[in-house]
C-alpha cells in the first residue's frame, strides 16, 4: 500500500509539473516579445511611429501640401488660429480649419482665437465668450493668444496691455471652468532683447532682421523681457485651474532651469517646442545632460511642435515656393528632431554653431513628448 501511494504522489506531482511547463512555453513567446521591445527607437523607426506635431499654422489650401507630408511621416497635428490686425480673418482661419478636418479626417484638429479688436468696448468680453462657444461647437479644441498681447494692444489710457489685465479674467475664468486649454505665445525669446551678433540662435537672428518691429533690442522703450514673464505668471496665479501650454517653450527657451521652476510652480502648465529646438540643442552643447535629465523629470509636461508654416523665415529665406521643396523641407525638419531625441550621435543643424550630441531619450519619453502628452491635453487625437 505504501509503495502505491509513493507512486500515485510521483505521477501527481509529474503531471504537475508538465502542466506548469505548458503553461511556460505558452506564455513564453510573449514574455519573449515584451523583453524583446528596444529600450530606445532609432531613426529607422521614424515613420513607422504614430506622431502628433502639436503646432502649426496651415491658412491656406496652398499649405495643404504640409498635410501630405505629415501624412507620409505619420503625423497628425494641431493646426492653431491667429489673431493678428490687418491679418486673415479669424472667421475664414475657423472656416479653413474646420474644413481641414473634414476634408483630412483623423489627421488634424485645430485651435481657434478671439479678436481684439473691441477690447475696450463694454460688451467685449461676452462677444469673445460667445466666439469661443462657438468655436468649439465648430469643433475647436482650445483656444490661442498671441504676443500682441503685450506688444501692441493698449488700454483706453494707451497703456500697453499684459495678458494678467482685468479685462482677460472673465475669459480665462471661462476657460477654466470649461477645461478648454489655452495656449499662450506671450511675451517672445529673450534673444529679442539682445543685438544680433548676440544671440544664441540663428533663427532669431533671421527673425529679427525681418521684423525690426519686433526685435525688442530696437525699441528700449518697450517692457523687459522679465515683464512679459512676471505677467504670464500672475495670470497663472490668478487662474490656477486653467490648463495652459506655455508656447514657444513657454518663452523661457534660453535656460531648462528656469523652464523647470515654472513646471514646479503650475501644476496646469505644459509647453510645447515649436521653433524652439534649436534652444534646447544650444543649451545641449555645453549642459548636455542637464538638458537630458529636464526630459527625463518632466517627461509628462513637454509636447512636441514645429511652428511650419509656409511663411517660415527658414522657408522663405531658401527661396522654397515648390510644393515639392516645402514637402521635403517639412520632412527634414521632422527628422533632424527625431534623431535629436532619439539618438546619441554628434549632430550639426543649420540653426545652432557648433556640434552637439543627440539625447538619446527612452522609448516611453518619446512616446508621450511625441504622441500622448498631447492627446492628453487634447482628446480628440486619442485613436
Amino acid at each position: 500500500m505504501m509503495k502505491k501511494l509513493i507512486v500515485y504522489e510521483f505521477t501527481g506531482l509529474l503531471v504537475l509539473l508538465l502542466v506548469i511547463q505548458s503553461c511556460t512555453n505558452v506564455n513564453s513567446p510573449k514574455s519573449e516579445s515584451r523583453n524583446s521591445i528596444p529600450e530606445y527607437y532609432t531613426e529607422e523607426d521614424f515613420q513607422s511611429v504614430h506622431k502628433i506635431d502639436a503646432h502649426m499654422h496651415i491658412q491656406n489650401y496652398a499649405d495643404t501640401v504640409f498635410i501630405n507630408q505629415a501624412k507620409e511621416d505619420n503625423f497628425r497635428f494641431l493646426n492653431l488660429n491667429v489673431f493678428k490686425s490687418g491679418g486673415k480673418p479669424i472667421e475664414e482661419q475657423q472656416k479653413f480649419s474646420a474644413e481641414m478636418v473634414q476634408a483630412f479626417p483623423d489627421r488634424n484638429a485645430w485651435v481657434t482665437t478671439f479678436s481684439l479688436d473691441n477690447f475696450n468696448n463694454k460688451g467685449w468680453q461676452e462677444e469673445v465668450i460667445n466666439y469661443i462657444k462657438q468655436s468649439v461647437e465648430n469643433g475647436a479644441v482650445g483656444v490661442k493668444v498671441w504676443k500682441n498681447i503685450g506688444f501692441f494692444l493698449k488700454d483706453e489710457k494707451g497703456q500697453l496691455v499684459m495678458i494678467d489685465h482685468p479685462r482677460f479674467d472673465p475669459i480665462l475664468d471661462y476657460l477654466a471652468k470649461n477645461q478648454i486649454p489655452l495656449i499662450g505665445h506671450l511675451g517672445e525669446h529673450r534673444n529679442s532683447w539682445l543685438p544680433l551678433e548676440k544671440m544664441t540662435v540663428n533663427g532669431n537672428r533671421d527673425y529679427a532682421r525681418a521684423h525690426p518691429e519686433e526685435h525688442m533690442y530696437l525699441h528700449p522703450e518697450r517692457p523687459s523681457y522679465e515683464d512679459y514673464i512676471n505677467a504670464r505668471d500672475r495670470m497663472l496665479e490668478k487662474h490656477p485651474d486653467l490648463v495652459f501650454i506655455g508656447a514657444h517653450l513657454g518663452s523661457l527657451e534660453w535656460s531648462v532651469d528656469e523652464l523647470a521652476k515654472r513646471l514646479d510652480k503650475f501644476p496646469n502648465m505644459s509647453v510645447d517646442m515649436a521653433e524652439r529646438v534649436s534652444h534646447l540643442q544650444y543649451q545641449a552643447l555645453t549642459e548636455w545632460q542637464k538638458v537630458h535629465d529636464f526630459f527625463i523629470k518632466y517627461q509628462d509636461r513637454l509636447v512636441y511642435g514645429t511652428d511650419l508654416r509656409s511663411s517660415a523665415m527658414d522657408i522663405v529665406n531658401k527661396g522654397i515656393k515648390d510644393p515639392a521643396g516645402i514637402k521635403k523641407h517639412a520632412h527634414e525638419v521632422w527628422m533632424r528632431h527625431w534623431q535629436f531625441f532619439t539618438n546619441d550621435q554628434m549632430m550639426r543643424v543649420p540653426k545652432v554653431e557648433g556640434e552637439f550630441r543627440g539625447l538619446k531619450l527612452p522609448r516611453g519619453v518619446v512616446d508621450k513628448i511625441y504622441r500622448t502628452n498631447a492627446e492628453k491635453l487634447f482628446p480628440v487625437f486619442v485613436k
